[in-house]
């Protein structure tokens, strides 16, 4: 609806709107976006008020500036919803830190590197490390070769970020998932938005209508007869 509107401090980055229009004459959208025409500034506040909604401002840069009719406030809720939204949609890279030891055992290899490739499957990065003990560290061949198997390993689903390389006794390299699977993991997460968005929305069916009151008792209300 119409509502008188103060310029304020950072206010110039919305559309303006009814009496914030400075336009003697503009070209006016209806609400269900047909033409309306060009009319002066006065008829088309009019026309918005008769309708209870605003008049916005979408082309200021038109001649005539082009306005519409619309509920401004609803406008805004949706526009900000819909900014939530992309942001809910988009993927959250984590860095996991998995630890592995010049003598790790096969089975637990193979179990940081199924975790590793699940994790890694939901478009995160994994910093992998091997850690060297006492004279461990005379021997970095073996932490090498055991970041090329793991790189080996995950070729189908990540890639190698950043190059195996020491930091005092730790020794890691970085992978990150490749180009089809992170553009994999951002559709499943906005599709996991869109369907979680469906599923918050009110249900627009309208209420069952209620039958005509006609008077009449029922059969299970009639009093029974003597």
């Amino acid at each position: 609806m119409i509502r008188e509107q103060r310029s304020s401090r950072g206010g110039s980055r919305d559309q303006r709107t009814n009496r914030r229009i400075r336009a003697r004459e503009v070209r006016v959208v209806g609400p269900d976006g047909g033409q309306l025409g060009v009319m002066p500034l006065e008829a088309a506040l009019e026309r918005a008020r008769s309708e209870g909604l605003d008049l916005v401002e979408i082309s200021p840069m038109a001649s005539p500036p082009v306005c519409k009719i619309m509920d401004y406030g609803k406008f805004k809720y949706e526009e900000k919803k819909k900014a939530a939204e992309t942001r809910r949609a988009q993927v959250k890279v984590e860095l996991k830190e998995v630890k592995l030891r010049p003598k790790t055992e096969d089975h637990d290899y193979e179990f940081k590197v199924r975790n590793m490739r699940r994790f890694i499957e939901d478009g995160n990065k994994a910093k992998v490390v091997v850690q060297f003990r006492g004279r461990e560290i005379t021997h970095r061949e073996q932490g090498t070769v055991i970041l090329e198997d793991v790189a080996k390993d995950l070729k189908d689903v990540a890639v190698v970020e950043q190059t195996p390389r020491m930091e005092g006794r730790l020794m890691f390299m970085i992978l990150a998932p490749t180009p089809k699977v992170a553009q994999r993991a951002r559709e499943l997460a906005r599709a996991a938005v869109a369907k979680r968005t469906q599923r918050d929305e009110p249900s627009e069916q309208p209420a069952p209508s209620k039958a005509p009151d006609t008077g009449a008792q029922t059969q299970e209300e009639q009093p029974a007869t003597p």
